[in-house]
């Protein structure tokens, strides 16, 4: 799969190179032209969410497009030291209408990610049987300076360096509430939209784990940066 997915990136990159394809090409379906958080998914837009992760000037820039454009407020604290250190965090305070059961840090490729989840999830929830906008997101955080399922000893988790959020509800406009360990193993359109939020969100992260993984768990969708489209 993923030679066919470099090979696609090369016929891409050649056809792009084309001076009349370069004016009429969709930006999505450029992987020369900056990446957008509307991007919708694909291989490209895939390619270029992997391109940011190793350019942090790259990927700022992409937040503060964002920003400008309404879909996320953010903040920028100072540095964090120490064990778990983090150069150049971002405090996530909203996705455009979207508000949040609490702010959280977030390296920026986590941010650029989430903010393409959330944008999405939103079209998701208008265009499913519920028709009705996505308003707001709970969750039990991203940074933490840990190791992997709070063992003693053993690698950091991702939540060391702000690479992973995890989300344990949501809340629609017209009141309706959906929380990933109430409603996963349901049937209807609550649970519905809730798998197809999480099998979504396979395109914007590294790893997308949830209540079919392990019982850890079982209470919310844990989106992490490591990896390569791994939903479980």
């Amino acid at each position: 799969m993923k030679i066919i997915a470099i090979m696609l990136m090369i016929i891409l990159a050649g056809l792009a190179s084309v001076p009349w394809l370069q004016r009429h090409l969709p930006s999505h379906w450029n992987p020369f032209t900056p990446l957008e958080v509307s991007d919708p998914p694909g291989l490209v837009t895939r390619y270029k969410l992997q391109r940011i992760r190793h350019d942090p000037a790259a990927c700022l820039a992409v937040l503060q497009r964002a920003r400008e454009a309404g879909f996320i407020s953010f903040t920028q604290p100072a540095a964090i030291r120490g064990t778990c250190s983090l150069e150049s965090p971002i405090r996530i305070q909203r996705f455009a209408r979207v508000t949040l059961s609490s702010s959280f840090l977030a390296s920026c490729p986590l941010a650029v990610s989430s903010t393409m989840f959330v944008i999405q999830a939103n079209q998701m929830a208008v265009a499913s049987p519920l028709a009705s906008p996505l308003r707001r997101i709970d969750h039990v955080g991203s940074y933490a300076c840990r190791n992997i399922y709070h063992r003693a000893q053993g690698r950091l988790s991702e939540h060391a360096t702000a690479d992973a959020w995890d989300v344990t509800a949501f809340r629609l406009a017209n009141g309706t509430q959906i929380s990933v360990e109430r409603d996963w193993h349901k049937t209807g359109a609550e649970a519905a939209l809730l798998h197809q939020w999480f099998n979504s969100s396979c395109a914007w992260f590294g790893n997308s784990l949830g209540p079919d993984y392990n019982a850890a768990h079982a209470s919310h969708f844990h989106l992490g940066m490591r990896g390569y489209a791994l939903c479980r």
